[in-house]
């Protein structure tokens, strides 16, 4: 048996077995894992309030050769979305990071930068906050994930878009000019690709301190989650839930 000690980030819990709790995590160091809290529901002296989805903890857990789910024996909570306010908005986006990365990442493969990511996205998400950092996330996985097209021309006909208006469908990779949309294709408007191309390259935090009302550039909100539901091939239910808010 090896003992092992890191971050991680609680995704989902299911009932198991008898008071067990069965837990997804995405590791730091091992990527998504799954792991079995023996009698969580029963006590909450090891766990308490770190099975939360989107808790950023220190997870003490245990793994026997040729297992599949590990033996969690504790959790240190080094940031939990329940410290500060909390309404439907906001729980909404930490369900939709939580999905995407649940969605996305096969299990045992690290991915640094997108912990990273899942941690910095979800310290920024506040009661009526939480608009630009769930568009951020939602760029910023497809980018890592090697998903984000280029913005600057037509994948049809090879036309410089720089500074316009693009089409874009959820059944053909890349943008389009307008001669070259398809049926059902949907516009994503020049300024919105120019605040995607800026979210790109401009750190989170710089980002926060301006105003982000649910309208700003919504449609680049709407194109990067069609993106991501395209390559997963499914919705992302917790993106409807978030636009009911």
């Amino acid at each position: 048996m090896t003992q092992r000690q890191g971050e991680a980030i609680v995704l989902r819990t299911w009932p198991f077995e008898e008071a067990d709790l069965l837990v997804s995590l995405l590791t730091r160091e091992q990527g998504r894992i799954k792991g079995v809290a023996r009698h969580a529901m029963r006590s909450r002296r090891r766990f308490g309030g770190a099975l939360e989805p989107m808790t950023y903890v220190r997870a003490t857990y245990a793994e026997k050769p040729k297992q599949e789910l590990v033996r969690l024996d504790a959790f240190e909570i080094l940031w939990s979305p329940l410290a500060g306010p909390v309404d439907y908005s906001r729980t909404a986006a930490l369900e939709f990071v939580a999905e995407v990365l649940e969605e996305v990442l096969p299990e045992q493969a690290p991915e640094d930068a997108i912990f990273r990511l899942a941690v910095t996205a979800t310290e920024q998400m506040h009661v009526g906050h939480v608009w630009m950092p769930v568009t951020y996330f939602a760029l910023w996985i497809s980018r890592l994930m090697g998903w984000m097209p280029a913005l600057g021309h037509c994948v049809a006909c090879g036309l410089d878009l720089r500074g316009r208006s693009v089409f874009y469908s959820d059944v053909v990779d890349g943008v389009m000019c307008e001669d070259d949309r398809r049926n059902g294709s949907e516009l994503l408007s020049a300024a919105s690709v120019a605040e995607a191309l800026r979210f790109l390259r401009s750190p989170l935090a710089e980002l926060a301190e301006e105003e982000w009302p649910k309208k700003r550039a919504a449609d680049l909100r709407h194109f990067a989650v069609t993106l991501l539901e395209r390559h997963l091939e499914r919705r992302i239910r917790s993106a409807r839930a978030l636009e009911r808010a």
